[in-house]
């Protein structure tokens, strides 16, 4: 099992921080726009954790080189399941520098932009005013 998925499940938000590259680039399943660096990052993927329910990895596969994962999961969201992957790259120094996530059904990936809409506030403030 890869540490960043042992820090998720674990809960260790800090754990999952330590993890993502300075220049991480995060590719929303629900945005336009990818998310450029760390502490924007770091505080998405915090407010995600408090939107999503019975979040659960349900897949893992790797790259032989170690440097691609695809974390499968599942969650509920304002009573939504939805299916959805990590797909994270690392960099030379074992670091994610790339972070998309991809979600289905659309009914799911809408409530999931609508609960992260109304976190974006708290998000912005928690990555330093970004």
């Amino acid at each position: 099992m890869h540490p960043f998925r042992k820090a998720v499940e674990a809960g260790d938000l800090d754990a999952v921080a330590a993890l993502l590259a300075e220049n991480v680039v995060f590719t929303s399943p629900v945005a336009f726009k990818p998310y450029p660096g760390k502490a924007i990052t770091a505080a998405i993927l915090r407010a995600v954790s408090q939107v999503f329910e019975d979040f659960t990895y349900v897949r893992e596969i790797a790259n032989p080189d170690g440097r691609d994962h695809a974390l499968m999961f599942t969650a509920t969201v304002a009573g939504k399941r939805l299916t959805g992957c990590d797909f994270l790259h690392f960099d030379e120094d074992g670091r994610i520098d790339d972070f998309m996530v991809m979600v289905r059904p659309l009914s799911a990936a809408t409530a999931l932009a609508e609960a992260m809409g109304a976190k974006f506030d708290e998000i912005a403030r928690a990555a330093g005013g970004e």
